[in-house]
């Protein structure tokens, strides 16, 4: 396939993953998904390997294909209108609020199998548990929520009223499940009806032969991404705060094996699985692996091979790589292990782990630690206006890391989340919180010739009685600089009732009053250079 062809192609699957997202982002209930944009959407091939994802979470890069592989295996038969839903952590998924659905697609009515899948993957407020928001401070998975194998919630266009019934009896928002599920539905109908079009104008076989050549396209890309790394071995250790239940600090271990065109990551030595949430699957370590060494793909002394086409994110593009993540220990965690706080607080960690290696080899590439957390607070109970349950779940922006060329960002999300803020207005309309204050969190990134960039100020004023979870990191360890660069500051999290202000931990459960205040500042990013060093 010539470059034209090529890059018409990619842009087209692309799009169609795009497409689905702005038809869930219009038709969702939930501010998370609505608002936020906490999803992602992809297309994968008869196969199940993922053909193109749209620009969404990347945390979802290595766990969608897995989920989709887990509904393959669970399911023999896919007629037109099936709709397999999961959320099972250990077969694919990532923790219990991510819901995905999964979609075939056939090329013709007397077709017998698929000709492809679509598969989105939403942030659900609540799916049960312990506490609000289904992100609690837990000790096995079956306090986190509803855990779902691959089952069949739509059939031939029709959806499974008793699957729904028990999704609905283990919410405490089911009305707002119910609309957020139908949204995802409606998103595969927009992807579905995109590619019949593609099916009728460019045939079946062009479009068949279009994504071998993508991905084909995809692996040549990364193993010349990897032959610019010098062979060699490249270690680096960093550490989690804590479980949230008194074990700490968990460090994270990893070498990677440059050779040629492949990489070998890694994770021999890294912690054991905690008593705590931040147990990863494989699913999020392998996301994380893949979303560092897309970054490296996509740096501009790559882009010139072809300007016409940026690089396809898609499986080929993971074929070099090789991960080893032991089973057992907190890159790889088996049942009953709680894992709610690993796909949002361990896969940074691992992020940073994985560019701490690599700066040893690219050292003028790669920048400094960003946030390393997702800063992640839930909050919930009975609205004092409407009488009805609510469940709120936001992650918080926070500073990126000093590079090579320049200063690290102020409040931005980062690295494996790729969210938006709930807008002031958005949040207040819809739960009993008041936001008191939002401004940047000045002086918090590390010092350097390249300064990281500051975090954020973040307070809610809680309107009536509520129970919450805070769930955060590099609250202990701050983020690192490199090339003698300072570390960034530290987040902290904060109680205020009543006038006085208690200093909470990085994991913690709250039982709120009217009038209290959570005030959570995150940290800032790494310094990269010694200040004072010529540019």
């Amino acid at each position: 396939m010539n470059a034209a062809d090529r890059s018409f192609y990619a842009s087209l699957f692309a799009r169609i993953a795009e497409e689905m997202g702005g038809a869930l982002t219009r038709t969702a209930y939930s501010p998370n998904i609505k608002e936020r944009r906490d999803f992602s959407c992809a297309l994968f091939n008869a196969e199940g390997q993922l053909v193109a994802q749209a620009a969404h979470i990347p945390v979802h890069l290595g766990a969608l294909p897995m989920s989709v592989r887990a509904a393959l295996d669970a399911c023999s038969e896919w007629n037109p209108g099936d709709g397999v839903l999961l959320n099972d952590p250990f077969t694919g998924g990532t923790h219990l609020p991510d819901l995905t659905l999964i979609t075939p697609l056939h090329s013709s009515p007397r077709a017998r199998k698929p000709f492809a899948y679509l598969a989105t993957r939403a942030h659900h407020a609540d799916v049960g548990g312990i506490s609000p928001g289904s992100l609690p401070i837990s000790t096995e998975i079956y306090q986190e929520g509803l855990r779902l194998p691959p089952v069949k919630l739509y059939e031939r266009g029709h959806i499974n009223e008793d699957i729904l019934r028990i999704i609905c009896a283990n919410t405490r928002t089911p009305d707002e499940r119910i609309g957020d599920l139908r949204a995802q539905w409606s998103a595969h109908e927009v992807g579905g009806q995109r590619m019949q079009e593609v099916l009728a104008r460019h045939g079946t076989r062009q479009a068949r032969l279009a994504m071998q050549d993508l991905l084909e396209y995809g692996e040549t890309l990364m193993r010349s991404t990897i032959e610019q790394i010098p062979d060699g071995q490249y270690s680096f250790t960093d550490q989690l705060d804590d479980d949230g239940i008194g074990n700490n600090p968990l460090p994270i271990r990893v070498a990677i094996d440059i050779s040629g065109g492949d990489a070998l990551i890694n994770f021999a030595g890294t912690a054991p699985t905690c008593q705590g949430n931040l147990n990863a699957v494989e699913a999020i370590t392998q996301s994380a692996v893949y979303y560092c060494f897309l970054c490296l793909l996509v740096t501009p002394s790559n882009l010139h091979r072809d300007k016409r086409l940026n690089p396809p994110l898609n499986a080929g593009c993971f074929r070099p790589l090789t991960i080893h993540a032991p089973r057992g220990t907190i890159v790889n965690a088996e049942p009953p292990c709680a894992v709610a706080g690993a796909n949002v607080e361990t896969s940074q960690r691992i992020v940073d782990t994985v560019f701490g290696a690599l700066a040893q080899a690219l050292p003028d590439v790669i920048p400094a630690a960003s946030q390393g957390t997702m800063n992640n607070i839930t909050l919930g109970g009975t609205h004092h206006r409407t009488g009805q349950p609510f469940a709120y779940y936001e992650t918080i922006a926070g500073g990126t890391g000093g590079h090579p060329k320049g200063k690290g960002l102020d409040a931005v999300q980062t690295h494996m989340t790729n969210t938006l803020n709930t807008p002031i207005e958005a949040l207040e309309f819809a739960y009993p919180l008041r936001v008191e204050r939002y401004a940047l969190a000045t002086g918090s990134g590390g010092r350097g010739q390249h300064q990281g960039g500051a975090g954020i100020l973040r307070e809610l004023r809680a309107l009536n009685a509520m129970q919450g979870v805070i769930i955060s990191e590099r609250r202990t360890y701050p983020p690192y600089g490199l090339a003698g660069g300072t570390s960034g500051q530290c987040g902290e999290n904060r109680l205020i009732r009543k006038g006085r202000t208690e200093i909470l931990p990085g994991k913690v459960t709250l039982d709120l009053q009217a009038g209290d205040r959570i005030c959570i500042r995150t940290p800032g990013g790494g310094g990269w250079g010694r200040a004072g060093d010529p540019t």
